[in-house]
């Protein structure tokens, strides 16, 4: 007789999927609590809201003022007209026409993709504008590519041709132009226009330059500073590095939430004076060209006495002299003669002549 040792036809089935049913829900139960549905990981990346890397707010206080450069710059009057006539003409080198076509629309580091801030000052002294920007870029990589080509122009497009809406010929040379070391990366270009008939005179004089105008562009982080300065009077070098110089250090002051430094502002006019000041004496006070006269020499006193006579009277009827006659020390030392001693001689005279007179008249009638 043989013994079964297990569950045989339907209930070997039956046994089958029980044991099954009991191994499913076991697993179950074992990994409840360690990973639900809910759990999951999402396969989308959560939303954030990058920060712009610039506002239009620090994009204006970044920007340049007139008096930083000077007293002779003021806002603008409006754009230039040679703007028109000399910078929208055609070449046949690509790059060449690149550099003329991003300076006519201001462009040339490329469409800023954030915000961005924009002043024009116009200068007294030759006519010359200057347009400063600052402005926010995709990417620093974005504009150090455009720092890169424009450093490969003066190369390129160091003598070129061009030919305006008139069909006149100019002549166009680009060279570096030498910037401050300042931000991050940067780059400067002179580009001058010339008359190519004026040059071609054959009088070796050549042509003076139309146009002369500065480019220059620096870049902080994934903002830059750029700016464009000439004119038909010419480009003052020093206002283009000097704008360079100071715009950078305000944008890094106000990225960096300092106070924006300022370089000493020149007083644009003189401080103002009384309109009316107290007249003064247009000749000095004359003097007297003579002082009071005064006498020259002291009062002359004679420098001899009346004259006495030196010897005796003599008479006349006995030819015997008078009295001799005798000069007393007093009269000797007196240098002025005095009026009384001039009368007692008189009187001695007259007395010395009556007695002599007398002494005659007695000797004739003793004969």
């Amino acid at each position: 007789m043989k013994v079964p040792t297990g569950p045989s036809g339907p209930y070997r089935l039956l046994a089958r999927a029980l044991t099954a049913g009991v191994l499913v829900s076991a697993s179950a139960c074992s990994l409840h609590g360690v990973m639900r549905p809910a759990d999951a990981p999402s396969l989308e990346p959560p939303a954030t809201s990058a920060a712009p890397s610039l506002t239009d707010a620090q994009a204006s206080a970044a920007l340049i003022t007139q008096g930083e450069l000077g007293g002779r710059w003021s806002a603008t009057q409006g754009g230039a007209t040679w703007r028109d006539g000399l910078l929208k003409t055609r070449t046949d080198a690509p790059d060449c026409q690149r550099l003329l076509d991003g300076l006519y629309a201001e462009d040339l580091l490329g469409e800023p993709t954030g915000a961005r801030a924009v002043v024009g000052l116009d200068e007294s002294g030759n006519a010359a504008q200057l347009r400063y920007q600052v402005a926010a870029y995709a990417a620093p990589s974005d504009v150090d590519a455009k720092l890169a080509w424009l450093r490969t122009l003066p190369s390129k497009c160091a003598q070129f041709t061009s030919t305006d809406v008139r069909g006149g010929r100019l002549n166009v040379t680009v060279v570096p132009s030498v910037l401050p070391g300042v931000g991050d990366a940067r780059e400067g270009l002179r580009l001058t226009m010339s008359d190519a008939s004026a040059a071609n005179a054959g009088d070796g004089s050549g042509a003076a330059p139309m146009l002369t105008l500065d480019f220059a562009a620096v870049r902080v982080g994934d903002r830059a500073v750029s700016l464009t300065n000439g004119g038909l009077g010419g480009a003052a070098q020093d206002s283009t590095q000097q704008a360079v110089q100071i715009g950078t250090q305000r944008l890094q002051d106000v990225l960096a939430g300092r106070p924006p430094t300022t370089a000493p502002v020149e007083p644009t006019t003189v401080p103002a004076t009384p309109t009316t000041v107290p007249a003064t004496p247009t000749t000095a006070p004359v003097k007297p060209t003579t002082r009071p006269v005064h006498p020259t020499t002291a009062p002359v006193k004679p420098t001899t006495r009346p004259v006495h006579p030196t010897t005796a009277p003599v008479n006349p009827l006995t030819g015997r002299p008078t009295e001799p006659l005798t000069e007393s020390p007093a009269d000797t030392d007196n240098t002025t003669a005095d009026p009384a001693d001039t009368a007692d001689t008189a009187d001695t005279a007259d007395t010395a002549d009556t007695a002599g007179t007398a002494d005659t008249a007695d000797t004739a009638q003793e004969g």
